[in-house]
């Protein structure tokens, strides 16, 4: 289709784009024309609207309106058209102040980094985290109070995850100790899903000199553990970006709908594997990318990966279909990329 397109339709499909990127509203021929700076005539730009829209790149939302592309459209555009800027170090800047600043945790650097990229591209931004997969470097058991206790783990990477667990009645202190250096014999230097494989393995089969309240504590703080990694999590930040354009009740439903997708546990499936179907940053475009079902709305994602590039996760943005995908490209992908490097 790129090829069908001469270089006049080109131009005139590329103001239509870049006019509706700026504004939202659609675009008639005397306002392309302007836009061209008289270079072509009206007519002549209406019958080229007419062709685009006869290919299924524009649509008349209303009788008598001008033009907006279609979600076919501006695929097109993005894949064949899109002249990708850089980010500027203000941006730069902007994103690694936020990322590397004050998080312990796994969890509050991605909510950073999601909140650095909502900021910036006025969009949604989202990430998701489905477990842990930098080397662990500590792990501790703190005693909180009687039947509580605290399970601390502390990657190679310097961040700190924490767990609270109920502890059996009459445990003695000895017994955190003892599943400290348990685990800590295990699980140091592999990654959270290797260490409970392998500590589950000798606990079925009996292969530890654990006594019965200690192994009840390790296995306690590997099942709170366990869980969280089986699950993963889905962080979303600045759903109110996606209110500022809202013109119609249609349009309102369209958000309501998208909030309610974005918290089933099946967003973040699909999502993830979104990302890890191809490298690098991946695009969805309205209704056809099978991801929300709904018109109106684009995604930007793209994986986030350990030092040993196996995928960890994905970050991105959501937010209307006419978003600025030149300057959210790659802010998505150095984000990406920056938290990378950051939890490893």
């Amino acid at each position: 289709m790129v090829l069908e397109l001469n270089e006049r339709s080109r131009t005139i499909f590329r103001q239509i784009i870049d006019a509706f990127v700026e504004t939202g509203e659609p675009v008639g021929s005397r306002a392309l024309a302007r836009r061209l700076d008289g270079a072509l005539s009206s007519a002549t730009i209406r019958n080229v609207m007419a062709d685009l829209e006869d290919a299924g790149l524009l649509f008349a939302p209303h009788t008598s309106a001008g033009r907006l592309p279609t979600d076919a459209g501006l695929r097109l555009f993005v894949d064949g058209f899109l002249e990708i800027g850089n980010l500027t170090e203000d941006e730069r800047k902007e994103i690694e102040s936020q990322c590397a600043g004050t998080a312990l945790s796994l969890e509050e650097l991605l909510e950073d980094a999601t909140s650095a990229l909502s900021g910036l591209s006025q969009c949604a931004g989202l990430v998701m985290a489905p477990k842990a997969e930098s080397p662990l470097r500590h792990v501790e058991f703190v005693n909180l109070s009687p039947g509580r206790a605290l399970v601390v783990l502390v990657t190679e990477g310097g961040f700190v995850e924490n767990r609270v667990i109920e502890t059996p009645p009459g445990l003695p202190p000895s017994a955190l100790v003892e599943a400290t250096n348990y685990l800590g014999a295990r699980l140091v230097g592999r990654t959270l899903g290797e260490a409970i494989d392998r500590t589950k393995a000798e606990i079925a089969e009996h292969r530890t000199e654990l006594d019965d309240l200690t192994k009840r504590v390790v296995e306690a703080g590997l099942a709170t553990w366990a869980g969280g990694e089986s699950e993963g999590s889905l962080i979303v930040r600045g759903q109110a970006h996606l209110l500022e354009d809202v013109t119609a009740i249609a349009d309102l439903e369209h958000i309501r709908a998208l909030f309610a997708a974005l918290e089933t546990k099946e967003t973040m499936i699909k999502i993830l594997g979104l990302a890890d179907s191809a490298e690098g940053v991946q695009i969805f475009i309205g209704a056809d990318n099978n991801l929300f079902n709904l018109a109106g709305c684009s995604m930007v994602v793209a994986p986030y990966n350990s030092p040993r590039q196996k995928l960890v996760g994905a970050i991105g943005v959501v937010g209307p279909t006419r978003m600025n995908y030149a300057r959210i490209i790659p802010m998505v992908d150095y984000t990406a990329k920056l938290v990378g490097r950051l939890i490893g």
